[in-house]
């Protein structure tokens, strides 16, 4: 028994499978001719200091120190203070002629930078291989 009746289905005007493969094309394009701008991950308005330096980072231990929570990152991963104590030895051990590079945020408190440096004292590095960033006055 039928109790409805099929009805026939008109073909689509416009055929799916070509547009995909355009659209397939103009994706691939976009990516290749993209550039893609690396943003920080945390926004720092450094200290200004009339005797600052361009300095190495290339062998040191960076930490970043922000006003907002939370206080301490290693690279763009947040840390506690224990994290950044073991982290840092760890790496001191894997290195032991790194240095230690902080960047400080303008409004960050001083107790914060003062953690850092205990941290870096505990592990055994001397305060010759530390360093702070800083920026030239008018510098952005």
């Amino acid at each position: 028994m039928q109790f409805t009746t099929r009805k026939r289905r008109q073909p689509p005007a416009i055929i799916i499978i070509s547009l995909i493969d355009i659209l397939i094309v103009l994706l691939i394009f976009m990516m290749l001719t993209t550039t893609f701008k690396q943003q920080p991950a945390i926004k720092l308005v450094l200290p200004e200091s009339k005797l600052s330096k361009q300095g190495s980072t290339e062998e040191s231990f960076i930490v970043t120190i922000n006003k907002e929570k939370p206080y301490f990152y290693i690279g763009r991963l947040p840390v506690t203070l224990d994290k950044l104590q073991s982290e840092l030895a760890a790496s001191l051990k894997q290195n032991p002629q790194l240095t230690l590079a902080i960047r400080s945020d303008e409004g960050s408190q001083l107790k914060q930078l003062v953690e850092v440096l205990d941290v870096a004292g505990t592990v055994g590095l001397s305060s010759k291989s530390i360093s702070i960033f800083t920026q030239k006055p008018g510098q952005l």
